[in-house]
């Protein structure tokens, strides 16, 4: 194992503001001092929440988060959790993609992957109430794109496999779906056996909250990395429990991501209160629903209080 590390401090670990626009910008500022943003990727991402009333992390009136930032970063300290950057990603807090089982190394990854859901920081509360649309222009913001399916699920069962053969080309959408579910593996990020404790799925809806809307549910998630066994081999943490996220599902060979297309939506992993409500199933390779389905950049793509995603990039060789 590498030696154990400290990370710079999370500034302001203990502020929680009031409205959202002191939310947003405390949490640009600790994207800035933890993920090293430049002024000009800070200001694509602001005016991208500036067009939204409730893009952020959660509605701070409402939102009862199930951990603090103290108690998560005391949490991983206390474990001696330290995950090393790579040098192939080129960018903090991301890991390789590629296929071990294939006798792929880091050094072979075409892509990477963030291992926290957006803002990709240890210990930060991840972002809510944001549409596909606008997590891929918040991805491309900062250099990065909203991940394909298959590196999504690949990052979680610890080999990402090619994508010619992840995806039935020809086939409509629910019968490529039905035929990679009947022949799927079926693994979860943190081994062979489901165990819903391992992540973060114990918090509680908002009494508020029915169905959905901002000013009745409250984004109860935890912060990220804050279960440090519900990782991946490829070391990606949260893929089941906190919030689900957002992905780019291609329906042919150029909507891929990774060749510069964009396809259909598609959400993925768990959210933060599956210990008491199973909502659907949760294995790595599991392809979900055409729930709320859109365009991903479809100006009315789908949002709600626990749903959020995770940015790929691909590796310039």
């Amino acid at each position: 194992m590498p030696p154990v590390k400290a990370r710079p401090a999370l500034p302001d670990e203990d502020l929680y503001p009031k409205t959202i626009e002191e939310q947003r910008a405390a949490m640009f500022g600790r994207m800035q001092v933890m993920l090293g943003l430049d002024g000009k990727q800070l200001d694509a991402l602001k005016a991208i929440f500036d067009k939204s009333p409730v893009m952020g992390q959660g509605n701070p009136e409402l939102t009862e988060y199930a951990m603090t930032r103290k108690e998560c970063r005391d949490k991983r300290e206390k474990l001696g959790v330290f995950d090393e950057d790579s040098d192939v990603c080129g960018a903090p807090f991301m890991v390789p993609l590629f296929n071990p089982k294939a006798g792929q190394t880091e050094k072979d990854a075409t892509a990477c992957i963030d291992r926290f859901e957006f803002p990709n920081i240890p210990c930060e509360y991840p972002v809510t109430w944001i549409s596909a649309r606008d997590a891929e222009l918040a991805c491309e913001a900062i250099g990065k794109r909203l991940c394909d399916a298959h590196e999504w699920e690949g990052a979680c069962a610890g080999a990402v496999l090619d994508p010619d053969t992840e995806y039935a080309w020809k086939l409509p959408r629910k019968e490529a779906k039905h035929r990679h579910n009947s022949d799927r593996e079926i693994v979860w990020a943190y081994g062979a056996d489901k165990e819903h404790q391992k992540c973060a799925m114990g918090s509680s809806k908002s009494k508020s909250c029915e169905k959905s809307g901002f000013k009745k549910c409250g984004s109860n998630s935890y912060p990220a990395g804050a279960f440090p066994e519900c990782r991946s081999k490829l070391g990606v943490y949260d893929q089941h429990g906190n919030v689900a996220e957002h992905m780019n599902l291609p329906l042919r060979p150029e909507q891929l991501g990774s060749r510069g297309g964009s396809g259909e939506t598609e959400m993925k992993g768990s959210w933060f209160i599956f210990q008491k409500y199973e909502a659907h199933d949760d294995d790595c390779r599991w392809r979900a629903p055409d729930w709320h389905v859109t365009k991903v950049m479809s100006h009315d793509s789908h949002l709600n209080y626990h749903l959020g995603f995770r940015c790929c990039k691909d590796v310039k060789r």
